[in-house]
């Protein structure tokens, strides 16, 4: 009857959106404490000081709800349509990550596992909670212990079926469920994700220094970025793919079945004039819905003009120019600093 609950389980799971469906028990990754810990000893989680406030419920899912018995890992493929670093060839214009042009997946992913988990209540019992990658849940170990993929050189998940396109999210639930064989590391010689990075991010195969990462840098980091990583971001404004995108495994990546994962025309490579131009309120209005939108206006013109410094266009000096004496000094030293690189 359990075999039957997780077969049916599956179905419905890929019946509500999700690709893949894995699962593992909560103690399935007892390498992650000591991971987590070095990670953070060497100071690589930047000022994402929330990595080290809930360490040990990141650390041992186990300790997070003692009470589940399994963890059901899914993963939902939102493979771009369109060649996602071709924007780099246009340095007039802004690239942002593909997983934030259209809406944000946190509310989608949820909404999806929610229904599942409501689903899993009625049909087998016991209780559940749903998480998304917001909670303190090591889900690219989960992810690997229960067969997903495997954390690639790059840090983020690698699948066979989805390769590197693929949000996850988690049920834990107190049923126990049969677990499935962990994924192996199928990275081999390759070094591709490695060699991609604009900044240098990976001291070695397998460790990430987020201070160096530009998904970090133009989302997480808070005042101004080393000039001498601003230098390097080029017309990156929100995130970096190119890791992702190196990654051969990618062959095997399955188009997006959520119509909200493809992308929105106005945010494939907008023009950086446009959007520097932008207020308070348009910067709300034009992000709506928008993963982007929770880093607020400031921060994302900051990164608007480090690409327009990056550019060598002269023609958008006027736009930085406009921007060197903004109320907030972080967008005013930014635009100094492109006008600057510009003249």
């Amino acid at each position: 009857m359990k075999d039957d609950l997780k077969s049916r389980l599956i179905a419905q799971a890929r019946a509500e959106g999700f690709d893949l469906t894995r699962i593992c028990r909560p103690d399935a990754v007892p390498e992650v404490p000591a991971r987590l810990a070095a990670f953070l000893a060497h100071g690589y989680h930047g000022q994402m000081g929330w990595l080290a406030d809930r360490a040990a419920w990141r650390g041992d899912p186990a300790a997070l709800w003692p009470e589940a018995r399994s963890v059901i890992v899914l993963g939902e493929s939102y493979t771009p349509e369109e060649d996602p670093l071709a924007g780099l060839e246009t340095p007039d214009r802004g690239v942002i990550s593909v997983y934030a042009r259209n809406r944000d997946y946190h509310d989608l992913v949820k909404k999806r596992l929610k229904r599942l988990a409501r689903w899993l209540i009625a049909e087998g019992g016991g209780e559940v909670k749903v998480f998304v990658d917001t909670a303190p849940v090591p889900e690219k170990p989960l992810g690997q212990a229960a067969g997903l993929g495997w954390q690639g050189k790059h840090t983020n998940l690698v699948s066979r079926d989805l390769g590197s396109w693929f949000f996850i999210g988690s049920v834990f639930t107190t049923l126990a469920l049969e677990p499935d064989a962990p994924e192996t590391d199928h990275c081999g010689s390759c070094r591709a994700c490695l060699d991609a990075c604009p900044t240098d991010a990976f001291p070695a195969p397998y460790r990430l220094d987020a201070r160096r990462c530009i998904s970090y840098l133009t989302i997480e980091h808070k005042g101004p970025v080393d000039e001498e990583l601003r230098a390097k971001m080029g017309n990156r404004i929100y995130g970096c793919d190119d890791c992702l995108a190196a990654c051969p495994w990618n062959k095997f990546a399955v188009a997006a079945r959520e119509l909200h994962y493809h992308a929105r025309p106005d945010l494939v490579d907008p023009p950086l004039a446009e959007l520097a131009a932008l207020d308070d309120a348009g910067f709300r209005a034009r992000f709506s819905g928008s993963p982007i939108k929770r880093v607020g206006r400031d921060r994302f013109v900051r990164n608007v003009l480090y690409a327009i410094g990056n550019s060598g266009d002269a023609a958008l000096r006027p736009a930085a120019q406009a921007l060197v004496d903004d109320p907030d000094a972080t967008v005013a030293e930014a635009a100094r600093w492109a006008v600057a690189r510009l003249g």
